[in-house]
């Protein structure tokens, strides 16, 4: 029984673990691809429009 127990605590252990991981993957990729994106489309601003150039995010 005691061994059965452990087994199963670590195999949840393992589940949680691996969808924690997962969910962090997810974040940080989603957050690099929109900071790629908006560094392309104001790269694109400022090359259309050299006369108007856009404001600066800081």
């Amino acid at each position: 029984m005691q061994k059965t127990f452990s087994l199963l605590q670590t195999v949840a252990t393992a589940g949680v673990f691996s969808a924690v991981s997962f969910w962090y993957g997810f974040m940080f990729g989603r957050e690099s691809a929109r900071k790629e994106l908006g560094d392309l489309i104001e790269d694109l601003r400022r090359g259309n429009s050299s006369s108007n150039p856009p404001p600066s995010h800081s």
